[in-house]
């Protein structure tokens, strides 16, 4: 009966290490196919990928399960790919290619894949910083995993709002979806089990009640695809076509 525990609570830990970065192999999959990254948000990326790099200097000053950490290592990897997936597949109208950005310094609506990369590898260096300071701090410590898991919950939520613009979830996957829920429903279940930092629970608990928003805005809106948006550029050539033809 030990035993059989044992299997159970190791599978599960594996399960909690793989799963959640295999989520986005099928949406990668799609924007490939497609050729088009239309749908998904890169946002996502950024939060996975900040969120989970901050988790590992969290685990440096709490450690917490190890299954956990090799998830957050190998949820960056995913991440990395996926990024570089949707800059090359990105919408031809998009901020960076319209120049139309509004964010601070353009922020994650740049246009090369080595600016990305930078700015990672200059929070990777702040946080080492701040960590060699400020890492014997208990408090510290505890705002890094708040700061960590509370980012990271907030992943749906760029989703969420793309959703509402299109009012469609055009080029979002269901598996995403559908691993979303999944995944985040057995993390909270996990880490309840587990006796997980109260980061973890609290976070787990926000983040599946967002999924759960995202799943009732695919019942109300389907996946059809959004109205075409036309560029300054095509919008001249149509006005001069009209003006032609009359």
């Amino acid at each position: 009966m030990i035993e059989s525990a044992g299997w159970i609570s190791t599978a599960a830990s594996v399960g909690m290490a793989v799963g959640p970065p295999l989520v986005y192999a099928d949406q990668a999959y799609s924007i490939v196919k497609k050729k088009d990254s239309t749908g998904f948000s890169r946002d996502v990326c950024a939060i996975l990928l900040i969120a989970n790099i901050t988790r590992c200097f969290f685990w440096l000053g709490d450690r917490f399960e190890l299954a956990l950490l090799v998830q957050s290592i190998l949820m960056i990897l995913a991440q990395l790919a996926l990024l570089y997936i949707c800059i090359i597949y990105r919408p031809r109208v998009s901020p960076e290619s319209l120049g139309t950005s509004t964010r601070l310094y353009s922020f994650w609506q740049w246009s090369l894949y080595s600016q990305y990369l930078e700015f990672l590898a200059g929070l990777i260096l702040c946080q080492a910083i701040l960590f060699l300071i400020f890492g014997r701090s208990k408090i510290f410590i505890t705002l890094l995993g708040f700061v960590a898991l509370g980012l990271e919950s907030t992943l749906p939520i760029p989703q969420l709002i793309s959703n509402y613009k299109q009012r469609s979830l055009y080029g979002f996957r269901m598996s995403t979806l559908l691993g979303w829920l999944g995944g985040d429903l057995f993390k909270t279940v996990y880490f309840f089990l587990q006796g997980s930092p109260l980061q973890f629970r609290v976070c787990a608990v926000f983040q599946l009640s967002v999924d759960f928003a995202i799943l009732g805005q695919r019942i109300m809106y389907g996946n059809p695809p959004p109205p075409p948006v036309l560029s300054e550029e095509e919008d001249l050539e149509q006005a001069l076509a009209l003006a032609e033809e009359s």
